[in-house]
């Protein structure tokens, strides 16, 4: 139980911050693989989102846990080869931030969805927060990318972790859940 305190007390003191978006659209990323690595972690709406997906596929997915985060990687990438591509997606900052109250309301209910249905709602978000970055990169965007995946990736372990921590703890997904929810639309209404 103190670990879930201390995990809802440094969300909510997140959550009064000021919003640190991973994707700001002012300055393109100039370099490659390191710059992709580091850039997951530069904002709050990347970071819950990413962490967001492991708790969900750890709460719902039983053994195929890994099943959501790996298709979230996948459909990331395909979302920056839309934005190379220039593909426009209409508010893709919105939708970034609606990812992440939606994820956060999957965790608060509990909401196990078919595999199929859970991963096509994860890729459609992916996608958003791939275009947003993919839109950024100037310069290596493999390597770029391949940096970005793999922090991703660290960061969907990250909540698999938290929710296979939470998942024997009572109400402490609901709580966590809502948590992410108002995280969310902090997000959402400083757009």
């Amino acid at each position: 139980m103190k670990i879930f305190i201390r995990f809802a007390s440094a969300a909510a003191l997140a959550a009064l911050a000021t919003p640190a978006f991973a994707h700001s659209g002012a300055e393109p990323h100039m370099h490659g693989f390191v710059a992709g690595l580091a850039h997951p972690l530069g904002g709050l709406d990347h970071m819950l989102a990413m962490i967001a997906v492991g708790i969900w596929s750890a709460l719902v997915a039983g053994r195929r846990v890994w099943i959501v985060p790996a298709i979230f990687v996948a459909a990331m990438l395909a979302g920056a080869g839309l934005a190379l591509a220039a593909v426009a997606l209409p508010a893709a900052e919105t939708a970034i931030a609606m990812s992440v109250v939606a994820l956060g309301a999957l965790i608060a209910a509990g909401v196990g969805l078919p595999v199929g249905v859970g991963a096509a709602l994860i890729a459609l978000f992916a996608v958003f927060h791939g275009h947003a970055h993919g839109i950024e990169a100037t310069g290596t965007m493999v390597g770029y990318m391949a940096g970005f995946a793999i922090t991703t990736a660290i960061l969907h372990i990250a909540g698999i972790v938290v929710g296979r921590t939470i998942a024997v703890v009572p109400h402490a997904s609901r709580l966590l859940g809502a948590g992410i929810v108002a995280s969310g639309a902090y997000l959402v209404a400083t757009l």
